[in-house]
């Protein structure tokens, strides 16, 4: 049995305050200037949602440590900066909390001394002072969940009955996994987790399953016909709405088919 929910876990980038639009031109930017040229969708792959250390990484394999290092601490400059002149929190989210009676906390791949910065930038961080977990307090950051675990332990909550709301795909790439392997189904039921996400082309127990790729393929036709708007249109705003009335109207054919 699902237990009741007890505590909300929130991602803060993206999340609680607008700052992933920010990286990623930062990102692109340095990556121009410092030998490693990256569009904004592969810094959304690759970087958004990942720990400091671990883009850090990443960086130094393709342009050297030495570069890395530079790139690190540009970033921090620049991103502050931009933080400073910018940054706002994600629309609704102050009035979403108003109405949240559960408790609440945050576990994000940001250092503490980013979030003290973003969150109190928006004014944000008194509501969550005292309950703010960083990916550098655990072993390994996202996709991983142990730091999800580690906020829901020191929390004082059972990682079952906490919702965690995550908005980049390396968050939720371990709840995405928990359906594709015997060991992870078997960790999430020792948890108290009842895995629903299904394998592509089998049904869930909710039998929705079947339907899973067609959203997810929708999703994919919309941000690959929106890069053609770079290239192609000077009305962007036009070529936006075409484009998701389009894509509504073959998940809406192909969900139809699929019930049928």
């Amino acid at each position: 049995m699902i237990k009741p929910i007890e505590l909300v876990i929130f991602d803060c980038d993206g999340v609680l305050v607008d700052s992933e639009r920010i990286a990623v031109r930062v990102q692109v930017a340095l990556g121009a200037a410092l030998g490693w040229p990256l569009t904004p969708e592969e810094v959304i792959a690759r970087f958004i949602g990942r720990s400091h250390a671990d883009i850090r990484v990443q960086v130094a394999a393709r342009v050297g440590e030495e570069t890395a290092a530079i790139w690190s601490k540009q970033f921090e400059e620049l991103h502050r900066e931009a933080v400073d002149s910018e940054l706002a929190p994600v629309e609704g989210m102050a009035e979403a909390l108003d109405v949240i009676t559960l408790p609440t906390c945050v576990a994000s791949s940001g250092s503490h001394e980013k979030m003290r910065h973003t969150l109190g930038r928006t004014g944000l961080y008194e509501r969550f002072a005292g309950r703010i977990f960083s990916a550098t307090e655990v072993a390994r950051g996202k996709p991983a969940p142990d730091l999800f675990l580690h906020a829901a332990r020191r929390m004082g909550i059972d990682p079952a009955a906490c919702a965690v709301v995550e908005d980049s795909r390396p968050g939720i790439a371990h709840g995405d996994k928990g359906y594709d392997s015997n060991a992870n189904r078997e960790e999430l039921r020792k948890r108290g987790i009842l895995p629903v996400i299904s394998r592509q082309g089998a049904p869930n127990i909710k039998g929705s399953g079947r339907l899973r790729s067609v959203v997810e393929q929708t999703f994919a036709l919309f941000h690959g016909f929106k890069r053609l708007a770079v290239r192609w249109e000077r009305r962007t705003e036009l070529h936006d709405a075409f484009v998701s009335l389009a894509c509504s109207l073959i998940c809406w054919r192909r969900l139809k088919r699929g019930r049928s």
